[in-house]
């Protein structure tokens, strides 16, 4: 009895230490797992230092939006870019994959949406984006207001509506300016807005659903444009819809018989927005009652008469311009309502007088004749020479709009303007974007050709370029993001999932071709550098003091 009863006590310990044991064990692996899991670190004193660096290699890419293949001598820029969700900076390294950068993603094979707006914060968080620019001086505002001189004039300016419009009083407070005049206040030499503007959320809400008091038709042009007039006395551009979000431009139009698409217009300004460049007005969809929102408050007889009923019963118009405005080219509401682009309306002519530039690489648009810059091997040469391609940065400014032209594939660039206030040394203005976003399964590379044969490009402007192409701020996810954010993306989304796509493979096709100028140049010594170094304000700010 007593033999079993030891042999029984033996048992029971030695199945209480192997349980002991594998307790341990499994304790050590866990505690080896969060050991080994990164950690936040606080953000480097040298990331900005690091970007503002010039010393790039040639990038070359192995996939859609795959980090650059120069990962064997990564820079801290890499390092930064490898950020959470909440700008954060971790210990990974470019080459791999934050949580969420790849899969769950939909049929489409897009990602979803949280992780999307999540990767567009960061993105606006990134310090790209949140250095400062040149200092503005009084001079490098658009519009002042101005002070009063006389005692008699100490009270606010009052002005008194007649029929639909509010009665409004204005000061020199810009507390007391409604939206569009607080857009207006803030154009400068270097942008039209600033980023993380505080007063873009009321602006755009009022194009989105401010009432309509007025609404006429504008001149020019070949196709159909309305200006729409608000109580509050601001105004925007209308361009409707003309054909379905996804509807492909047939292979055998020519780009100058396109349909002007309005959601290519809101896509533009979103696009613009996310390369940090601020040169599109802010752009929002809407959708209107044609007959309430139109025809019943317009005072355009002209436009008035083009109205008709379709035979299946919507609101038909078609009004009065060069080219597509006849009952062949209508635009029908649903059966009445009508989705439309409203684009916010720059100061009055009579206050800010722009300047039309000839784009220098401007197509022949003819069926037969090729331009200059097609035939010439050395036509940019050429170009440096011309005022204002000779001197300052207008050279620069081009080639970041060809960038945006090429992304969203917009061939009809024959002219570009500028506020004529500011002369030659300041940015362009990126208008007219509606023939963007037509062809989603085919790129045109003549676009490229300024870029091509000039081989220069900004440096903050490249910086960027390489950011969006990287998983964890890959171009089509923050674009998505930002569309997303659009009134009209509760009826559809405002690109279709090819067209996204398109945008990272594009972004590839820039960075190669940048890539394959700085391998020529590498050859051709004593040339000039391809990528600009504009970032001598940051470099100046990074310099410790003494």
């Amino acid at each position: 009895m007593m033999r079993c009863l030891r042999r029984r006590s033996r048992t029971i310990c030695l199945s209480l230490a192997f349980i002991t044991v594998f307790l341990h064990l499994l304790l050590a692996l866990a505690s080896l797992s969060i050991y080994q899991l990164p950690c936040d670190s606080p953000p480097s004193p040298n990331i900005l230092r690091a970007l503002a660096r010039s010393s790039f290699a040639p990038t070359g890419l192995s996939g859609l939006a795959d980090p650059p293949a120069d990962t064997t001598q990564r820079d801290s820029s890499d390092v930064d870019a490898s950020k959470d969700g909440k700008g954060r900076v971790g210990t990974a390294p470019a080459s791999v994959e934050v949580a969420g950068s790849r899969g769950h993603h939909d049929n489409n094979g897009a990602e979803p949406l949280e992780s999307g707006m999540s990767k567009l914060e960061a993105l606006f968080d990134h310090p790209l984006y949140n250095t400062p620019g040149p200092a503005v001086l009084e001079d490098d505002w658009l519009l002042r207001v101005k002070p009063k001189v006389k005692a008699a004039e100490e009270s606010s300016q009052m002005w008194v509506s007649q029929e639909s419009y509010e009665d409004v009083t204005w000061n020199s407070s810009s507390d007391s300016h409604p939206p569009w005049l607080r857009f207006h206040l803030g154009i400068s030499r270097w942008q039209l807005y600033p980023h993380r503007d505080p007063n873009m959320e009321a602006l755009t809400q009022q194009l989105a659903t401010h009432r309509i008091v007025s609404a006429v038709q504008k001149s020019g042009g070949t196709q159909l444009k309305l200006v729409m007039s608000f109580p509050n006395y601001g105004q925007a551009l209308f361009k409707p819809m003309k054909q379905e979000r996804d509807d492909e431009t047939n292979y055998n139009l020519y780009y100058f018989s396109d349909f002007e698409r309005h959601n290519a217009e809101i896509a533009a300004f979103h696009l613009d927005r996310i390369l940090g460049y601020r040169r599109v007005p802010p752009v929002v969809g809407r959708l209107l009652d044609l007959i309430k929102e139109i025809k019943d408050i317009t005072t355009d007889r002209k436009l008035a008469r083009t109205f008709f009923t379709s035979p299946v019963g919507n609101v038909c118009f078609y009004g009065q311009c060069s080219y597509y405005c006849s009952t062949e080219h209508a635009v029908c509401g649903r059966p009445g309502d009508l989705e439309a682009s409203l684009a916010v309306m720059l100061p009055d002519l009579s206050l800010a007088t722009r300047r039309s530039w000839r784009s220098p690489w401007r197509r022949s648009y003819s069926r037969s004749k090729l331009a200059k810059w097609e035939t010439e091997s050395d036509y940019c040469s050429k170009v440096k020479t011309t005022p204002p391609y000779d001197k300052g940065s207008r050279l620069l400014d081009f080639i970041d709009l060809v960038v945006l032209d090429f992304l969203m594939s917009n061939m009809d660039r024959h002219h570009y303007e500028t506020f004529e206030k500011f002369g030659d040394n300041t940015v362009l203005l990126h208008l007219d974007n509606g023939r963007a976003f037509g062809r989603h399964s085919r790129d045109e590379p003549s676009i490229l050709a300024p870029l091509e044969q000039c081989c220069r490009i900004r440096q903050t402007t490249w910086l960027r370029l390489r950011l969006l192409s990287l998983p964890q701020y890959r171009l089509s996810d923050v674009m998505r993001a930002s569309l997303s954010q659009d009134p009209l993306h509760r009826a559809a989304p405002l690109l279709a999932e090819p067209h996204l796509a398109a945008l990272d493979r594009r972004l590839r096709t820039v960075l190669e071709t940048v890539s394959r100028c700085q391998k020529q140049r590498s050859v051709d010594a004593g040339s000039d550098e391809v990528i600009f170094d504009d970032t001598a304000h940051l470099k100046d700010l990074l310099t410790p003091a003494g």
